[in-house]
């Protein structure tokens, strides 16, 4: 950590509340209070005094020192560069898990028109359509902050929510606690007047579904946090300076991040935005030494790769590579599929039509493919603001737990078989994974076969081998093929009798 003690970067302490206070005025009046309370704690100086950034870093870690209880101890040591961390062996939990549940809500679920991004859309780019939806909708003057007041989480009750995740098979749950527009699901001491507890529902979001899940289901619970904000006039000033000020990094995000990490122990940090800057400016390498050496989860909290535009695809304990990352291919590093079951929004949309939502069918598919090329995929839902997960979400959920108990043997804990889609019949692809010292593959059918035939051209059978489907008893009729290949008659099982209505494992033992 001495890295960040000499580090010299100084501020032109006059020039940068003039600068604050200015666009706090313009765009967030949320902001005033922040810069207030921050620029309240800075001593009197002279106008051309500077700031000195090292000496609030210092500050920064001592508080994060002095937080650990004397019983904790380290038991790895990783320093702060990506050659240290990237060294890290992955927490086996996450790559057995396969299948986590992603969750965006904020208030961008408020207005729900577009997608999540609509602040954005509104103020940073002007975009026609939605400067005429609030012209249309709302009264003049209406501002962002006022959606606030609207995102009530009335209905929410986080042990129906735990219950549904439990229930739709998922291992891991990552919400959203705070999106590109700073606005934060948990009483972030750094987020005045701009949180889920001073406004809104007054209701700390984070910690409620935290303790639901910890309480009532065997799922592990992780965070997503955008590094940047859109109007923080902190983070503005930082890129102006072409990311060589951190004045937002020390004041607002790593205090941040410090906090959720002691407060709420997630297992996954999912980080987003950081695209701008690279990951020197986040100060990533450093928070992640800290993360993977010293903090309460650091044996099992895993993260993915935005931590910079130098990091995506690059460092990180699992890759995402961009949204709807399936390569189709087994890759060299653990990997994650996150994607949406609203094709075109990760927020909840007023204005959505069933055509817009994935079905079951395709969602197994996603998944089956995902987990054949060594990756989890990371399914996203979109609460609304009023705390409700609307009831095609609800559907879709239960539907993949249904799949997966049936199923579930062909995905958890599994890994890459040396074929992933089969030769001759596209439709299916494989897992394996070794029992009592065998390795077990599974051949997945996503359509069934119209002569109620399915031909696979991969697996080499021998005498040995046993073949049945999951969640059905009676036994199957087969055949080999030389040189390699088997051909598996279906067409005896009834549809009452099928264990699945989208798609089938066939257990294939003693196979190569």
């Amino acid at each position: 950590m001495e890295s960040f003690r000499n580090m010299k970067t100084r501020f032109n302490l006059r020039e940068l509340i003039l600068l604050c206070l200015a666009l706090s005025l313009a765009v967030n009046a949320g902001l005033i209070r922040y810069i207030m309370a921050y620029t309240s704690k800075l001593p009197s100086s002279p106008v051309h005094q500077h700031l000195d950034a090292a000496r609030l870093k210092e500050n920064l870690f001592k508080r994060r020192e002095a937080m650990h209880t004397e019983t904790e101890t380290r038991s790895y040591n990783f320093t702060d560069t990506w050659e240290s961390l990237d060294d890290r062996p992955i927490p086996s939990w996450y790559d057995e898990a396969k299948f986590g549940i992603f969750i965006h809500w904020g208030l961008f679920s408020v207005p729900a028109y577009g997608t999540e991004w609509f602040w954005w859309k509104w103020k940073g780019q002007e975009s026609s359509k939605h400067v005429n939806f609030m012209e249309k909708n709302f009264k003049p003057g209406f501002q962002y902050q006022d959606f606030a007041d609207q995102f009530t989480a009335r209905f929410f009750e986080p042990n129906t929510w735990a219950e549904l995740f439990q229930a739709s098979g998922a291992k891991y749950v990552v919400l959203t606690s705070k999106h590109h527009e700073g606005w934060t699901n948990w009483p972030s001491k750094y987020s005045w007047n701009w949180n889920s507890v001073d406004l809104g529902p007054h209701r700390d979001l984070v910690g409620e579904l935290a303790t639901a899940l910890r309480n009532s289901t065997d799922i592990r619970f992780g965070l997503y946090y955008s590094l940047l904000e859109w109007f923080n006039p902190l983070y503005i000033e930082d890129r102006n300076s072409g990311c060589e000020t951190q004045l937002y990094i020390w004041s607002k995000m790593m205090p941040e991040l410090l906090d959720l990490v002691k407060t709420y122990e997630p297992e996954v940090i999912w980080a987003d935005g950081g695209w701008h800057c690279g990951s020197s400016y986040w100060n990533s390498t450093g928070f992640l030494s800290w993360l993977y050496s010293e903090s309460p989860v650091r044996d099992t909290v895993v993260v993915n790769d935005r931590w910079g535009k130098d990091a995506e695809c690059k460092h990180g304990d699992y890759y995402t590579c961009g949204n709807r990352f399936n390569p189709g291919s087994v890759q060299t590093h653990k990997w994650e599929n996150c994607m949406t079951i609203d094709r075109k929004s990760w927020g909840y949309r007023q204005n959505a039509h069933l055509k817009d939502f994935m079905s079951i069918q395709d969602l197994i598919q996603k998944l089956v493919e995902t987990v054949s090329c060594g990756g989890n995929l990371l399914m996203n839902i979109g609460p609304s603001a009023d705390g409700l997960i609307p009831p095609i979400y609800e559907e879709r959920l239960r539907q993949m737990g249904d799949w997966l108990r049936v199923n579930g043997e062909a995905i958890y804990s599994t890994k890459p078989w040396r074929v992933q889609q089969d030769y001759g019949t596209p439709n299916v692809w494989y897992t394996s994974k070794e029992i009592e010292g065998f390795l077990v593959v599974y051949a997945i059918v996503l359509e069934w076969p119209d002569t109620g035939i399915v031909e696979l051209q991969a697996p080499v059978i021998s005498r040995q081998t046993k073949i049945h489907m999951l969640g059905y008893e009676s036994s199957l009729e087969w055949k080999p093929v030389q040189p390699r290949g088997v051909v598996i008659d279906l067409s005896g099982i009834s549809f009452s009798k099928l264990p699945s209505q989208w798609a089938w494992t066939l257990k294939i033992e003693f196979a190569t």
